[in-house]
């Protein structure tokens, strides 16, 4: 490396290194050689020139170019960066000696002794004493400002060169003139730092001295030409390699600039697609529209079932890798220096995490919907099935019976007549008030199905308004029914008893027996075997009444035979019919026969049911002996992956395969996982709505495996964050688990973070001395967010971040100003010359215009695109 050393003036006064023995040995070489006199005017008319050319202009010959002093000015000034006082533009000599004299009176003030150098020997021509004067100039400008390790100007110029070309065979620098003669120390130097310019070991081969002609091919080389050109060397490679170094700064930040944006940029799109997702599915999941059918209700649960199985896990996926990602992000942010990454508004982290909540709050309230509406379904269709049912049965018994109890027989009618007729209307009573019970059970069911919100409501109201207006009507018509014919029975006796106990006796047993048949024609619902059971058991103590019932028949039937034997015995003229009842034996065989036949339909109806239930005894066994293995098993890999995020075993390596061979296992149970979803599918089409045999459902599972799944993610994400804090911040193992046993020491709660109070408590045992007022600027680095927490990674951030080497906007502000050569501002041409193309015009398009009073037209402003880059300010 170079070694610059601040400028320390130098005064010839006297002794070895005055400026008068310099010029003796200068008036002894040019007795000497005249050849040396003409290579030293050329060597330090191009030296001149070199600088001249900056300001636009050049010189021929230096005795004659400099006699008015005009350029010589504008040398010291060009070389020095001051400017001089205002030179004469007059003709005259005594002009010309007024401006030599005021650049001899400049050298002069740098700490320079001048001694027989005159301005008007200058003015004059003196060749001597122009070159005398220029040789100083270089001295003290183009030479003195080279030192290294306290040395002198030429021998720091010397080191340098030594040190330059000491890898480079057949080169041995020990002076400034005979070293050089063969010309391969220039060689070596341009090779070392521009080695696509000379293939060095072609020239070691052929041996080729190309500089003999030139300045070399003497037998001793002139030594202030070689100091000269060396020095020209030094300065060209020196600003070259500052710039190289300047640029590589720069590439490297704007590389960290672009990969950071580009990470923020896919942030941005996958939290976008992430929350429009979800915006389209909650109205879905909130709309509460029942259908009319158990068909549509159950269509809406198997989509429901294709959007949890479908639809939503790779969703999950989605939301545990932008996590991941953002998290990634910021650390790589903050181990470049960077300002933490906000999202744009509404697609923070917790944004996300909120519309999640949202989502699964409507997710969980829709399934509970669903489950509900198919119940009141089934309940409603169960009820409008017995509706129908009871209201045909009614309507049949009340088919024409306003119409029978508006007849006037009994006027025409003798007083046996009368006296059936009277009879036959008690029957009817008593017929009436029996179904009494089944009108109001109509009612009841059509009450139920109108606060259930059955669909078909107004077809069930209006049938029920009419059965009830009908039996309005025949109490009515049986009450003047009733009252005609009791005036009647005090002109008409007759009775007969047998006729009315038929009717009395037959009309009870009738009813009985279309109960007996709706009771065995009843559809039922049950959900457990016990309730199947309880049927059965109500079903056998019917069929013990069967014999009593019989014998009831039979008695019946014995009155009816009674009443046909007296009517053939005594020629009665019955007109062939109870006069008491509508009832005959045949209707009564007729309906036992029914009730025989059904028996043993509903007992086939019990068995069938019964087996059905068995099924989902079963279907609920199998769901819960799995169920009982996968929730415990879930429990216990949370439970250890808890414990490998706070133990140390090995290398931060060694826990990161330890915890995705951890994945791959779990990843591995996953066909478990979806053998017990089509088992949990097999109950819900079966309408299993309980399971007595365990206190796991599908949905704790899902939630535990889906829990699962991110916390191993989230915590292999962690240590990789502290792999990459390790690398980056250049912490050994050792002092990573001396961390981590510290962490874990004061994680009293052994939750994975440290409250504020053990954190003080940890960083006192580590040696920090700190009031208040430190502790709090500790805090609010290591808690940004003021919850009161220390994370392990915060934990670790704040422990290297005093010793780590990140870029500054300080340095990047320098590395620029190397590349615009000093200038407050940088050219378009600037930074295409000196960055790769992709990088230069990443700047130009950011940089805003430079507006300072130096300001020229395409200027750049470099300083506030530095501090833009740190965040300290908009960039």
């Amino acid at each position: 490396m170079d070694h610059h050393i601040q400028q320390q003036p130098h005064h010839y006064d006297g002794g070895e290194n005055d400026y008068m023995q310099q010029e003796d040995d200068w008036d002894r070489d040019m007795l000497l050689d005249p050849a040396w006199e003409k290579q030293q005017r050329k060597t330090f008319t191009a030296w001149c020139n070199s600088h001249l050319r900056k300001a636009g202009t050049q010189i021929e010959n230096i005795e004659e170019d400099f006699r008015d002093g005009l350029k010589l000015m504008l040398l010291l000034e060009v070389i020095s960066g001051e400017r001089l006082a205002k030179p004469e533009r007059g003709k005259m000599r005594v002009h010309k000696i007024s401006n030599v004299n005021k650049a001899l009176d400049f050298i002069a003030s740098k700490g320079v002794k001048l001694v027989s150098i005159g301005a008007e020997e200058i003015v004059d021509g003196n060749a001597k004493m122009t070159l005398g004067m220029i040789w100083t100039i270089i001295l003290r400008f183009a030479i003195q400002d080279i030192s290294v390790e306290e040395t002198s100007a030429k021998e720091g110029l010397l080191l340098w060169c030594q040190r330059k070309t000491a890898p480079y065979k057949n080169v041995n620098i020990q002076n400034f003139h005979i070293s050089w003669k063969d010309g391969l120390g220039f060689c070596a130097l341009i090779h070392r730092h521009r080695p696509e310019l000379i293939d060095y070991g072609k020239l070691m081969k052929d041996h080729d001295p190309w500089f003999d002609v030139y300045i070399v091919g003497t037998a001793r080389p002139d030594e202030k030409a070689i100091m000269t050109y060396v020095s020209c060397y030094y300065h060209a490679f020196s600003g070259k390699q500052k710039a190289e170094t300047a640029a590589n700064r720069i590439c490297k930040v704007l590389a960290v600039n672009q990969e950071n944006e580009q990470l923020m940029e896919d942030y941005e799109k996958l939290a976008s697609d992430l929350l429009e997702w979800i915006r389209r599915t909650i109205p879905w999941l909130e709309n509460r529209v029942p259908e009319n059918t158990m068909q549509a209700m159950q269509q809406k649960l198997e989509d429901f079932r294709d959007y949890r199985r479908l639809h939503k896990p790779p969703k999950v996926q989605e939301k545990c890798q932008l996590e991941i990602n953002f998290n990634t992000l910021q650390t790589k942010l903050r181990l470049s220096n960077r300002p933490a990454f906000m999202p744009s508004e509404g697609k923070m982290v917790s944004d996300i995490s909120n519309a999640w909540g949202s989502l699964e709050g409507a997710e969980k309230g829709y399934e509970e919907w669903l489950l509900n509406e198919i119940r009141r379904l089934e309940r409603l269709d169960h009820l409008a099935e017995k509706f129908r049912q009871k209201a045909a049965i009614h309507e049949a018994w009340t088919d024409g019976k306003e119409e029978m109890l508006q007849q006037k027989d009994y006027e025409t009618a003798s007083l046996s007549d009368i006296k059936a007729l009277l009879k036959k209307h008690e029957a009817f009573e008593s017929d009436l008030a029996a179904h009494q019970d089944r009108v109001e059970q109509i009612a009841a069911i059509a009450q139920e199905l109108n606060e259930l919100e059955y669909y078909d409501s107004p077809s069930v109201n209006a049938r029920c308004q009419q059965i009830c207006d009908q039996w309005d009507s025949l109490g009515v018509l049986t009450q003047k029914r009733s009252e005609a014919l009791q005036r009647t029975e005090k002109l008409l006796e007759t009775i007969d008893q047998l006729y009315l106990e038929f009717a009395k006796r037959a009309a009870p047993f009738n009813n009985w027996m279309e109960g007996a048949m709706e009771d065995l024609q009843d559809t039922f619902i049950v959900h457990t075997i016990e309730e199947i059971q309880g049927l059965s058991t109500a079903h056998e103590q019917f069929k013990a009444t069967l014999p009593e019932a019989d014998k009831e028949r039979q008695a019946i039937l014995g009155i009816h035979n009674e009443i046909a034997k007296i009517v053939q015995t005594y020629h009665v003229n019955m007109a062939g019919t109870n006069p008491y009842t509508t009832i005959n034996s045949q209707e009564i065989n007729a309906k036992w026969d029914k009730v025989r036949q059904l028996v043993p339909q509903r007992d086939q109806a019990l068995i069938e049911e019964h087996a059905r239930q068995q099924n989902n005894e079963r279907l609920r066994r199998q769901f819960a002996n799995q169920a009982n293995v996968i929730g415990p098993w879930i429990q216990t890999k949370m439970q250890e992956i808890g414990r490998i995020s706070i133990e140390m075993h090995g290398t931060l390596e060694d826990q990161l395969t330890h915890l995705r061979q951890y994945e791959k296992s779990i990843v591995n149970y996953k066909p478990k996982i979806d053998q017990l979803e089509g088992d949990h599918q097999l109950i819900q089409e079966a309408l299993i709505f309980d399971n007595k045999h365990t206190n796991y459902t599908m949905e704790h599972i899902r939630v535990g495996w889906e829990q699962l799944l991110t916390t191993i993610a989230r915590t292999i994400n962690e240590i990789e964050n502290q792999i990459l804090t390790r690398d980056a911040k250049g912490i050994s193992q050792d002092q990573m688990n001396e961390f981590r046993a510290s962490f874990n020491h004061f994680d009293r709660k052994k939750t994975g973070m440290m409250d504020a109070e053990d954190f003080r408590a940890c960083l006192i045992s580590m040696g920090y001395n700190m009031g208040e007022a430190e502790f709090s600027r500790i805090m609010s680095i290591v808690d940004p967010n003021r919850l009161g927490v220390v994370t392990f990674q915060a934990f670790i951030d704040f422990m290297s971040r005093e010793t780590a080497d990140t870029d500054t906007a300080d340095q990047v502000m320098a590395s620029f100003k190397v590349l615009a050569g000093d200038k407050n501002y940088i050219l378009v041409d600037e930074l295409r010359r000196e960055l790769p193309p992709d990088q230069a015009e990443y700047c130009i398009a950011r940089m805003t215009p430079y507006t300072g009073p130096d300001a020229v037209p395409g200027a750049l402003d470099y300083m506030s695109f530095s501090t833009a880059l740190y965040g300290e300010s908009d960039l």
